[in-house]
């Protein structure tokens, strides 16, 4: 063996190993998905090192089982990239593309309860009270309701560009900052400069002036005395009023609260306000149980529910025939 072999077959021939990243590897073991977010801020060096990666999902030595784990990418068109490269044809090519536009009706269904799981706020080191970014969250997302075009607004000037314009995001944290104005004991019209700071001073001032307008109740208020309900022809007020009630009792849902809610809800719907009405319905709706069970109040919404088919008719009874959730 020593006479017909060179010393590298004894030893081995020189190579180098390429040690996976460590995402790689945690995607090895639990499997899912591998996120390349900002994709169009890859220069063409990193580009060309994903192509492999991306189609054979090989990253260094570790290739990944394609029945475990997946790889998305998302990208800002290179034009509002920061520091943007075009995606080369080749990478490119190995995905599937999907154009996704925001959509402010969406939005403003999911951010006062911020997709279902709100995280934790802490500034300087003091928590921010939860049902003041709620109501922040709230307040906001009524205001886009009237508004659409003010959710994304990027200046079509360069120059303008660098400085802060409305966006989902800065939206965002346009909340958190007017939740901590509020806690400090604070009017939102103090913060119109850190409002500004994040969205632009035009839409923080449009947002400030629509609030002053509103002039919305305090939901607890309301659930106190149902009865001082009084319905706005003013359909991002009524959303904003019936949203907040109903997110109040969500968070602390008593009997008494519940059928509070239900009254204000159902003196909406009988006013003419059924479509405002609806969402905070569909919200109570969810969580009702043996406890909280649908009141009276709720048959004002049949027939928006026999407009759409989900119940065949009414009887003289005033019950629905068929298919309402018990």
């Amino acid at each position: 063996v020593s006479r017909d072999h060179s010393g590298t077959d004894i030893e081995g021939v020189p190579a180098v190993s390429f040690a996976p990243p460590r995402f790689a590897i945690e995607a090895a073991r639990r499997g899912g998905v591998i996120f390349l977010d900002e994709l169009t801020t890859a220069p063409p060096a990193v580009q060309a090192a994903l192509l492999r990666a991306v189609l054979d999902l090989a990253f260094g030595d570790l290739e990944l089982d394609p029945a475990r784990v997946t790889v998305i990418a998302a990208a800002n068109p290179q034009s509002e990239a920061a520091g943007g490269w075009d995606l080369a044809a080749p990478l490119a090519n190995r995905f599937v593309h999907h154009t996704y536009a925001v959509n402010p009706t969406a939005w403003v269904d999911a951010f006062p309860t911020y997709w279902g799981a709100p995280p934790e706020l802490g500034f300087a080191g003091q928590t921010v009270d939860a049902a003041a970014w709620q109501r922040a969250r709230l307040q906001i997302a009524a205001y886009i309701r009237s508004n659409p075009a003010s959710l994304f607004a990027l200046p079509k000037a360069a120059s303008r560009q660098g400085q802060a314009w409305p966006s989902p995001r800065s939206w965002d944290f346009a909340s958190r900052l007017l939740a901590r104005v509020s806690v400090l004991g604070g009017e939102p019209a103090s913060g119109l400069s850190l409002l500004a700071g994040c969205v632009g001073e035009g839409p923080a001032a449009g947002f400030l002036a629509w609030l002053a307008a509103a002039d919305l109740p305090d939901p607890e208020v309301l659930l106190a005395d149902p009865d001082a309900y009084v319905h706005s022809n003013r359909g991002d007020i009524s959303w904003a009023v019936l949203t907040a009630v109903a997110q109040a009792v969500i968070d602390r849902p008593t009997a008494p609260r519940w059928r509070a809610a239900w009254k204000v809800l159902g003196s909406a719907a009988r006013a003419g306000g059924t479509d405002v009405a609806t969402p905070a319905m569909q919200s109570l709706v969810a969580i009702r149980s043996a406890k909280l069970p649908l009141p009276k109040d709720f048959e004002a919404f049949f027939p928006i529910f026999e407009a759409v088919g989900i119940i065949a008719s009414v009887g003289s009874n005033g019950k629905p025939t068929t298919g309402l959730p018990s």
